[in-house]
């Protein structure tokens, strides 16, 4: 018997991407799909591409009275809307997964700062697990509450984390700049997404203020200043991290070895001597990471490329998922990027 699955905040573009990938999951029937914006709006009017796959569901207004006795619940929603939502869902739903930033950050003093309002339900945000497998898999199988990272602070995160466990770089000082694809604005009109504005050009924003950055220190546990940078293409990440060696002496092969090794046997991430395209992981839940020692200057560098929507935001969530149902943990997701 499949598992029940509602989706809230369906119409965006990570709650379409949520119904592309459980449409493909073996385990899994996603019998809701929220988004009061659409109300009425069969999904495949909206989004073409999933008509096959769900040909007669229909985009609903939900309340958390829809959603109790699910199996599995995807909030998919704007900065602050979960944290209002989440209380009424405590114990109605099996896992629920927070696609939000609003329970990833440990600290309720951060989020007045950053996200420039208090906090909700600051009671609840030790209750959840923070769904990056890679870095906190043991934390995953039976929770009910999981906050699943963006894109931002997993390309970082996946680039920095094995190599400041390892002690091989110094936790002050690290730089992250990363470029992203314009979905990550999401599907709201605004002047900064068009195509108009986006098309042939490349812009920093965020200067010094962006709200991941909070995020990124709590994984890392490094002191980082972070740079985003939006791109002219549709999906992907680019992180570039720079970091200062603890050992003067330390080589390329050195940090490629502890990369390899911290990531040995996982499904998701690829490490190689190549340097990471964004395109190569269109369409894949896959990390490709590489590094480099750079003697002449003393910094060691770790890239990361990832999509966006998936392993950035919608595939990381259901990855989550699946370890908190005691799925298999690849289940509905693809190791494989759509070239070209």
């Amino acid at each position: 018997m499949q598992m029940r699955v509602g989706i809230m905040g369906a119409s965006g573009y990570t709650g379409a991407e949520l119904l592309r990938l459980c449409a493909g999951h073996p385990d899994l029937e996603v019998v809701v799909a929220g988004a009061e914006s659409q109300a009425g709006q069969p999904l495949a009017s909206l989004y073409p591409s999933l008509a096959a796959a769900y040909p007669d569901l229909a985009f609903t207004a939900l309340g958390p009275a829809d959603l109790a006795g699910l199996d599995l619940v995807f909030l998919a929603l704007p900065h602050g809307e979960s944290q209002k939502l989440v209380p009424d869902l405590l114990g109605t739903v099996k896992v629920l997964v927070d696609l939000s930033a609003d329970f990833r950050l440990r600290d309720p003093a951060l989020y007045p700062t950053w996200y420039g309002q208090d906090h909700a339900a600051p009671e609840l945000l030790d209750r959840f697990v923070y769904g990056l497998p890679e870095l906190f898999r043991a934390d995953l199988p039976g929770a009910s509450l999981v906050a699943a990272p963006g894109c931002y602070p997993t390309a970082a995160s996946l680039a920095l984390t094995p190599l400041l466990r390892a002690g091989l770089i110094e936790p002050t000082g690290v730089i992250v700049d990363a470029a992203s694809g314009v979905s990550g604005a999401g599907r709201k009109l605004a002047h900064g997404s068009h195509f108009a504005t986006v098309d042939e050009d490349f812009t920093a924003y965020g200067l010094l203020t962006h709200r991941h950055t909070p995020e990124i220190e709590q994984v890392t546990g490094a002191r980082v200043l972070f740079t985003p940078h939006l791109a002219p293409m549709t999906r992907g990440i680019l992180a570039t991290c720079y970091a200062r060696p603890t050992d003067p002496d330390l080589i390329t092969a050195d940090v490629l070895a502890v990369l390899r090794d911290a990531y040995a046997g996982e499904p998701f991430v690829v490490v190689s001597e190549a340097s990471p395209s964004t395109k190569a992981t269109a369409g894949s839940n896959t990390a490709h990471l590489t590094a480099r020692v750079d003697p002449r200057t003393g910094w060691v560098l770790v890239l990361c490329a990832i999509d966006n929507l998936v392993k950035g935001a919608s595939g990381q969530a259901l990855q989550s998922a699946n370890l908190a149902l005691g799925l298999d943990e690849t289940a509905g997701l693809s190791s494989i990027g759509v070239y070209p």
